[in-house]
């Protein structure tokens, strides 16, 4: 099975075939997605500028939406280094027992669904990585109320979340599911009560 870097050569490689460069961009998404598959696939064609049904893309696009994965990837394979030298150290400092962000780390090793959007089409407008950064500066400083990503404040608890964890805060303005560890317990019961309200009103 080809690796990320792999998969990224063919994509640039203009010796083959543009279906097999399409292919191989989404095959990337196999190993990194921030949004998940389908919404980090729709972010990429939506930002470089071509369909997400297009066969047959300009080349030049295919390998802008490479450059924006790939410079997301380099961000957030930064932080997995800092993040697993945090813990050796703590764990050779007495501390075994992880914490609420090592929790929500552990199920988004590798990149996969950490902004995780269930809805497709409804993603953060920023570039990925700058997405990340922003996500990455808020699970290292103390817990907030607002979406980390966008700042919105209208956060409600969604369930059957096609994601592990299956439910959680979803931001109504950028889509995304916010990791509970960056928002405070009243920020969570409020996003719950959010949902209480709406199946009221429904």
């Amino acid at each position: 099975m080809a690796g990320f870097r792999s998969l990224a050569r063919q994509v640039r490689d203009p010796r083959c075939d543009l279906a097999l460069r399409r292919y191989s961009l989404r095959k990337c998404l196999e190993r990194f997605a921030p949004y998940g598959h389908r919404a980090t696939w729709d972010h990429l064609c939506s930002r470089a500028g071509f369909g997400p049904e297009d066969r047959s893309p300009d080349p030049v696009r295919l390998v802008a939406a490479l450059d924006e994965l790939e410079e997301a990837r380099a961000v957030w394979l930064a932080y997995e280094v800092e993040f697993a030298e945090r813990r050796k150290k703590e764990k050779h400092d007495g501390l075994r027992r992880p914490g609420s962000v090592d929790d929500w780390h552990r199920l988004t090793w590798g990149g996969f669904g950490v902004a995780w959007c269930d809805d497709p089409a409804v993603h953060p407008r920023e570039p990925l990585a700058e997405v990340l950064r922003r996500l990455i500066a808020a699970l290292e400083r103390e817990p907030g109320s607002a979406c980390p990503v966008c700042g919105g404040e209208q956060l409600v608890w969604r369930y059957d979340l096609d994601h592990e964890p299956s439910s959680g805060p979803v931001c109504t303005d950028c889509g995304i599911l916010v990791p509970r560890p960056v928002l405070t317990p009243e920020s969570l019961a409020f996003a719950r009560r959010a949902r209480a309200r709406l199946l009221v009103s429904a």
